[in-house]
């Protein structure tokens, strides 16, 4: 992705993209990507009204009713029809939505207005109809979208909620600097590089010549004489005898 053609919201949805946090990843790095990219999805032609005036909402609360849901939705505008998802099985809410509204005028104002607002104590996201509307589409279920948590590792960029940051480019051609680069710390570039090899030059001459083993040699020693000199630095003094006498006598 160039800067010049950077864009914080994708124009068209690319699974592996979508999976990076400024959209510039060229390996997948984890298995819902990976899904998504092997996926064949194709919008549900079952799906009727004009994408353009239909919105999702979500991160419902699961007691948001439809009831709820509409007295929200038509303080921005008259409503050509909602839809809270349920599961097919308990009936219970999905926790997500679709409102389509007469006016496009009206679903603007609707997203903007709705947007990152509480409903039932829940802050919810509003967002424009993705299925029909972005080319490559592939639905959460599938390892796509623009949702996820962090806690599960298989968070998606690209979306109104968490746009791509801007990729930082390198200038590959400025000469490093002192304090960093390929260094790592302190000096980078070459001068890192040439003093790396002459450290391990000097380790090595030591090593050849012998005085590596001298210097263990003088360590252990002196070592071993501080510990024969600690005993006899407990021991107290004259001075030390009579003062603890006399704190306890008191």
């Amino acid at each position: 992705m160039s800067s010049s053609g950077w864009s914080p919201i994708a124009k068209v949805y690319n699974p592996l993209k979508a999976g990076s946090i400024d959209g510039t990843d060229t390996v997948p790095h984890d298995h819902g990507v990976v899904r998504a990219m092997l996926a064949k999805y194709r919008a549900n032609k079952q799906v009727s009204g004009v994408s353009r005036r239909t919105l999702f909402i979500g991160r419902l609360s699961p007691d948001t009713t439809d009831d709820v849901l509409r007295e929200q939705c038509e303080r921005f505008g008259s409503l050509a029809n909602i839809r809270l998802v349920r599961d097919i099985v308990t009936g219970a809410s999905r926790r997500f939505a679709f409102v389509e509204y007469e006016c496009s005028a009206d679903a603007t104002r609707a997203q903007e207005g709705l947007n990152k607002t509480n409903l039932d104590n829940r802050e919810i996201f509003v967002d424009f109809e993705c299925e029909r509307d972005l080319p490559g589409w592939i639905p959460r279920r599938l390892g796509g979208g623009f949702g996820g948590n962090k806690e599960s590792g298989q968070l998606r960029f690209g979306g109104r909620d968490r746009p791509f940051r801007k990729p930082i480019n390198f200038n590959h051609n400025q000469p490093w600097r002192r304090g960093g680069g390929r260094g790592g710390g302190g000096f980078g570039g070459d001068q890192g590089r040439r003093q790396s090899s002459f450290r391990q030059q000097y380790r090595s001459d030591r090593r050849s010549d012998g005085r590596h083993q001298d210097d263990r040699d003088r360590d252990q020693d002196r070592s071993r004489r501080r510990t024969e000199d600690e005993p006899r630095s407990r021991e107290r003094s004259p001075y030390r005898r009579d003062r603890d006498d006399r704190q306890r006598d008191r």
